[in-house]
């Protein structure tokens, strides 16, 4: 029900930017938290950087909506807060005292959080990084949406499938974390994962090994791909590299055997690098708003029990990144 009363353009629009405009986006810091003030159920995305999340502008929009059918989510709001790597155990544990209800985790943090967590899903588990933490009375539960996130904006994006595909995965934290564990959840045909960090790539694939089955699973080095790489593979870019304009590509898409598609999952700017060298080879490519979206729609069902409102949500994020 709460889907099919927003549907409307007109309505979606003027709502996203209501709340827009009423939520101002403000960064807050560690210190803002040691004197945290707000007395309703308060979200938050958390990372570094996080200027350029549009999180709060999604999730403020969502919970209007979901709010008009189940008045007791009026109050809940959505927040953004840039702490550092050394910052997050302290963070973690003043969220949990402001009674935080739930939190997203952005770069660098997917993995650093999961030794903090009292429990945690098995797709937390298997990938070693979680991007949706719930409150609990004994502290943090971990999810990971990534996975799911990804599948479907690939689906929706590109008309493209993981099972029997053979992807070439570009990073290895904890975003390509949990790529990589969804590619061979989907049973991908095979799974290549490329990164400069030697150290960080092999800790990734030893893990990834119990979870491989039938699906092929190699490492190579960013700077120098092998000549073994597959045609037609699908290319995800999980690295950071593209979140600055002046970022060069993590990859140059030339040394590869004529990819199928490319998906970044960087999403501000909307044209990274990678994407832009993909649009002069002719291959079709996607950045990463779609997977932003159904992460977070699913993330906000974990936390309220409601549908989320999608169209809501992509409404949001598009009058974000392109305000009248």
């Amino acid at each position: 029900r709460v889907e099919n009363r927003a549907r409307s353009p007109l309505r979606i629009g003027l709502c996203c930017r209501r709340l827009m405009s009423a939520a101002a986006e403000s960064i807050h810091t560690l210190a803002d938290l040691a004197a945290w003030s707000f007395s309703g159920p308060a979200l938050a995305v958390i990372g570094r950087p996080v200027a350029h999340s549009l999180s709060p502008a999604i999730h403020n929009a969502a919970l209007a909506v979901i709010a008009r059918a189940q008045t007791h989510f009026a109050d809940w709001r959505y927040f953004k807060f840039d702490i550092a790597p050394e910052e997050l155990p302290q963070a973690l544990a003043l969220f949990h005292q402001r009674n935080f209800h739930g939190l997203n985790l952005t770069v660098p943090h997917k993995s650093l959080a999961v030794e903090h967590l009292v429990t945690c899903d098995a797709f937390v588990r298997a990938a070693g990084a979680a991007n949706t933490l719930t409150r609990t009375e004994a502290g943090w539960h971990g999810a990971n949406t990534d996975g799911y996130g990804l599948a479907t904006a690939l689906r929706e994006e590109l008309g493209a499938e993981l099972t029997g595909a053979h992807v070439i995965l570009l990073g290895a934290g904890g975003a390509a974390r949990g790529a990589a564990i969804e590619c061979l959840r989907a049973r991908c045909a095979s799974l290549w994962i490329g990164n400069r960090t030697a150290a960080t790539l092999d800790a990734l694939l030893a893990n990834l090994q119990v979870f491989a089955g039938e699906s092929a699973v190699r490492g190579f080095d960013l700077a120098n791909p092998p000549l073994g790489l597959p045609p037609g593979a699908t290319v995800i870019n999980a690295t950071s590299l593209g979140l600055s304009t002046a970022d060069a590509a993590p990859i140059d898409l030339k040394k590869l055997p004529a990819p199928a598609r490319v998906y970044d999952m960087i999403y501000r700017p909307p044209q990274t690098t990678l994407l832009r060298q993909a649009a002069e080879l002719g291959m079709p490519g996607a950045n990463g708003l779609s997977m932003l979206i159904h992460q977070g729609a699913r993330a906000l069902e974990i936390w309220t029990g409601a549908t989320a409102p999608v169209p809501v949500m992509q409404a949001a994020a598009r009058a974000a990144l392109f305000p009248a």
